[in-house]
């Protein structure tokens, strides 16, 4: 299988049934924007159906670049050399001949043997390397708008800043918020406008897409009769392709997007020495930076003649109140009500990235104790935002691949998989580390031990943070 192209219906086909693929081939759309990396594992639909959304058919596989396809239980799929699948066995469809009748567990793949642990590590660790260029590719872009609109006082290339957040949207929709487990350390401000507005832009697009996802098929299943309850979407997930009802299209996605990358651009007009202040805002301060959306903002869209309604909302409104009564919102102009929904999104974003970011005074807060504060805050308190909070909590990556937690008896695990999770322990009860590779542990079986749970008390860390505890086979790779 070396250089195959295969259908993109049979690749959805194998990773709906709980395979995965890898093309060791780029993959680019009509224009040009990169689609699909090479050395990403797509275990995700919604991956793949961008692709096709883009006009694309088939898609190259290349084996001598470690490209592949494998089924739910790790067996290599074969391939025949006109790009055909055969799907009749997919337990038994190996490259080797071996008949592997393992049973149904979808996470079986990783207790089968170490050379199975140490590949899904690899491949993380080159999701990080993607995630990381594109992250300084996205960063010096943000740069430049900034460096711009001090020069200029205002004015900015939209059409350059379109286009980088264009090819960064594409990105994160195929690889699902792939920033959520860059940790940063930021300690001056202008490092924090840089890196919130990528991560907002990362956080908010990847909720925006569930949210479009998830509410589009729900009012589908209302007008095709097959629905009968719109008030809880904790209730289930509808089944199926989005049919007739779309909440928002492709255009307005990414018009929302770029919304959510410029959202705090009016923050550069806001001057330094206030913006900067380490210290408690005094009244005065406070009323000042709150003109970087709906004052500061609105003159730099103003001195770029740009009148898109998505990122002016955003713009104005990324402040404003998500109930009745909310306090310290602005501006105050309009009901919660008449907030858009993609504005509420940001909000939640912002506010989300805003917590979870270490800043020379401050530490970072627990994310998992920010997601369960924000739930609280604005839980039942309007229907609408109920679907807002449900994909929040979806898209979060409370436990991102390539993280590492602690379990409640003290051990340290480091993330296989975001569901379960799927935790690998590394270090015992009193944080030595394990001289032998332990098997992973699904932390979602409900027969798990009350004391391999997430201890939710601790903050998730990076690898590097823990380096010194790794065991020798995850230094290799981890770097």
């Amino acid at each position: 299988m070396i250089n195959t192209r295969i259908s993109i219906d049979n690749l959805i086909e194998i990773v709906s049934t709980g395979g995965c693929v890898k093309t060791g081939v780029d993959v680019y759309n009509a224009n040009g924007v990169l689609l699909l990396d090479k050395d990403i594992l797509v275990d995700k639909v919604r991956t793949l159906e961008v692709i096709k959304e883009a006009g694309i058919n088939s898609v190259p596989v290349n084996a001598s670049m470690e490209g592949g396809l494998w089924d739910q239980n790790g067996n290599e799929i074969k391939v025949d050399s006109q790009g055909m699948v055969a799907f009749d066995d997919p337990k038994t469809d190996s490259l080797d001949g071996d008949s592997d009748d393992a049973g149904d567990d979808p996470y079986e793949i990783f207790t089968s043997s170490s050379s199975t642990v140490e590949k899904k590590l690899k491949q993380i660790q080159e999701i990080k390397k993607v995630a990381e260029e594109k992250y300084q590719v996205a960063k010096t872009s943000v740069k430049k708008v900034i460096n711009q609109i001090k020069d200029t006082g205002g004015e900015f290339d939209y059409e350059e800043v379109e286009s980088n957040v264009g090819e960064l949207v594409d990105f994160l929709v195929v690889s699902e918020n792939p920033f959520s487990y860059l940790t940063q350390e930021i300690f001056s401000y202008d490092d924090y406008l840089y890196n919130h507005s990528i991560n907002v832009c990362a956080i908010g697009t990847a909720i925006l897409h569930r949210f479009n996802d998830h509410f589009s098929r729900k009012v589908d299943a209302l007008l095709n009769g097959n629905e009968t309850n719109l008030t809880n979407p904790f209730d289930r997930d509808p089944d199926g392709e989005i049919g007739s009802y779309s909440c928002y299209y492709e255009d307005d996605l990414a018009d929302i997007s770029l919304g959510f990358f410029l959202h705090d651009m009016g923050k550069i007009l806001v001057p330094d020495q206030v913006l900067n202040k380490p210290a408690r805002l005094t009244d005065a301060e406070f009323e000042e930076v709150k003109k970087h959306s709906f004052e500061y903002g609105m003159q730099i869209l103003e001195k770029n003649h740009l009148k898109n309604s998505f990122v002016k909302n955003i713009i104005k409104y990324h402040h404003a109140p998500l109930f009745d009564g909310e306090e310290r919102c602005y501006p105050q102009d309009r009901s919660y009500k008449q907030v858009p929904i993609y504005t509420r999104i940001c909000k939640l974003a912002d506010i989300y990235d805003a917590m979870t970011s270490k800043r020379s005074y401050k530490e970072a807060f627990n994310q998992i104790n920010v997601v369960t504060e924000l739930f609280r805050k604005y839980a039942k308190k309007d229907t609408i935002l109920q679907y807002v909070l449900h994909s929040f909590v979806k898209s979060i990556g409370i436990y991102p691949p390539g993280s590492i937690i602690y379990l409640r008896n003290g051990q340290m695990g480091y993330v296989l998989e975001s569901t379960g999770p799927i935790v690998l322990p590394f270090t015992d009860t009193n944080e030595q580390t394990l001289m032998s590779q332990p098997d992973p542990l699904d932390l979602g079986d409900p027969d798990t031990q009350e004391v391999h749970r997430v201890d939710n008390r601790r903050s998730v860390k990076n690898p590097r943070d823990v380096y010194d505890l790794l065991p020798p086979y995850m230094k290799s790779i981890v770097g």
